[in-house]
């Protein structure tokens, strides 16, 4: 399996081979990210900005009105917490044409625990005006992600995870407003993103061995995905479960129900993220146990879901 980092920069090394524009700006994060693999082979194309990630987005703002397309790539929390008053001001404001790849984020970002563990950044980023939001499931998605950025005019944030998980058949297809259906079923539809999707299909395959129809379907655009698409993609179902490896408030989850919200009609949405609570550090397998995220403790709200009465507490 390439771990998400793997992939976003052998994407970008290979697209820097036959475009002088693109750019990667680092944060002092290089052997992390990877960032460095492509400072080996693009030493021209590579910007080591340190530990300074305010001036690392304004000055990859100016290096876009010039007409390059520039990578920042740092950790996600240091791009949504401590420089978002650049990202907000110098890029999304003024449309500028920069790429931000939010490394380690989510749970599992090798022991550091909650000062580095960005549980909220999806929330954030998705209620910016003009910033578009991916959320790849593996290492495939990822560079179709990266390419898509790189032809798309505009900011973007690319949502990337530490380590691998199992790659999802997501069909090859990569675009906006959209959700891919990656299983069918009939008595609980449950949509995910990013690599939580591997976990939740492991999830639905227990179920399945437990007599559980669940239809899943995988959200690589958080933004833009409309409302039409969301309520058009439930369509008759009464039970609707989003899984997320971010926070319950404003993420998938918080998406869906508004959504939802919109048709009218008892739908009763189950957001499985973490609560609203500080993380911690440990283990990758204790930290997906402890916040609901393995595939066993996914299985068990869904299974939840499916055996209450519609309108009963989950």
């Amino acid at each position: 399996m390439t771990s998400q980092r793997e992939a976003w920069v052998a994407e970008l090394i290979e697209l820097a081979g036959r475009d002088d524009r693109v750019l990667v700006l680092d944060g002092d994060l290089g052997t992390s990210t990877k960032a460095s693999d492509f400072a080996a082979i693009y030493p021209g194309q590579f910007l080591q900005m340190g530990i300074a990630e305010q001036n690392l987005v304004g000055i990859a703002a100016g290096m876009a009105s010039l007409g390059a397309v520039p990578w920042v790539a740092t950790f996600g929390v240091f791009l949504t917490q401590r420089a978002l008053d650049q990202v907000r001001m110098l890029v999304a404001q003024t449309g500028a044409n920069v790429k931000f790849a939010g490394h380690y984020t989510g749970l599992l970002n090798g022991g550091s625990g909650k000062t580095h563990q960005d549980i909220e950044d999806l929330a954030i980023l998705r209620a910016m005006p003009g910033m578009t939001v991916i959320v790849p499931a593996d290492g495939a998605e990822t560079r179709a992600a990266v390419r898509w950025a790189v032809e798309h005019t505009g900011p973007v944030y690319l949502r990337l995870a530490r380590d691998s998980e199992k790659e999802v058949d997501t069909g090859g297809v990569l675009q906006p407003d959209h959700l891919v259906e990656l299983r069918h079923g009939k008595d609980v539809t449950v949509i995910s993103t990013g690599v939580q999707t591997a976990r939740t299909v492991a999830a639905l395959d227990l179920l399945a061995d437990r007599g559980v129809s669940a239809r899943h379907l995988h959200a690589a655009f958080l933004k833009p995905l409309s409302e039409r698409t969301v309520v058009d993609a439930v369509g008759e179902a009464t039970e609707v479960v989003t899984v997320e490896e971010h926070s319950v408030r404003g993420g998938l989850g918080g998406l869906v129900a508004e959504a939802i919200a919109s048709i009218g009609r008892p739908i009763r949405v189950t957001r499985v993220g973490l609560a609203d609570t500080w993380s911690e550090s440990a283990p990758n397998d204790f930290l997906l146990d402890r916040y609901g995220l393995s595939p066993e403790r996914v299985a068990e709200r869904i299974q939840a879901a499916v055996g209450s009465p519609l309108g009963a507490a989950t």
